[in-house]
């Protein structure tokens, strides 16, 4: 559904050629043996997507669009900083589905990031996109724990750290309900 979702905005893509960063359950979608119903696809702000080509982005695919009627979806950009993520996200090409496309070049972010960044929120909604991902075997404790660990770096210089101690509670909930293992021991800065 999400793919097509894709392919339907790429016919209807009327801007220039763009390479569009898939985050959050949209990318889990598109890259794991998974489905569940998500009424919005979150796009990743990057230095490529200018003010003009979001405006267009939002004009054709997002809320209340008729892409949005036909397809029950939309896009939500999500502005570069407010992701728990590591300084240097891991991306994934998608040639499967870029083959189909025209004017549209989709990367996702890859699988234990998007988990890492649902720790943040994690509502009911993440932590069952995580327990579905970690039942699939696609997330291993170690990798977690360091993409967890190199997230924690990218925050800890400024007034993000504040919400370090809630993510790291968040994280050992994962360790302990889902993957079964003891709490990791992460040093968070020192003011925390």
């Amino acid at each position: 559904m999400i793919a097509d979702f894709f392919t339907d905005l790429d016919t209807q893509w009327k801007g220039k050629q763009v390479r569009l960063s898939i985050i959050g359950c949209g990318a889990l979608l598109l890259q794991a043996n998974y489905s569940r119903g998500t009424k919005d696809s979150d796009i990743f702000e990057t230095t490529e997507l200018d003010a003009s080509t979001q405006r267009h982005l939002i004009e054709v695919a997002g809320f209340g669009t008729k892409l949005h009627s036909r397809r029950a979806m939309y896009i939500d950009i999500v502005k570069n900083g407010v992701p728990f993520l590591p300084h240097v996200p891991e991306w994934h090409a998608l040639p499967a589905i870029n083959a189909r496309l025209t004017k549209l070049e989709l990367r996702v972010l890859g699988i234990v990031d998007v988990v890492v960044s649902k720790l943040k929120r994690y509502n009911p909604d993440d932590q069952s996109d995580i327990e579905a991902m970690i039942d699939r075997g696609l997330v291993s404790h170690q990798r977690l724990v360091s993409r967890f660990v190199a997230a924690v770096d990218e925050f800890s210089g400024d007034a993000r750290a504040a919400d370090l101690p809630k993510y790291l509670s968040h994280l050992h909930r994962v360790e302990r309900d889902m993957l079964g293992v003891p709490e990791s021991e992460i040093e968070l800065p020192d003011k925390y």
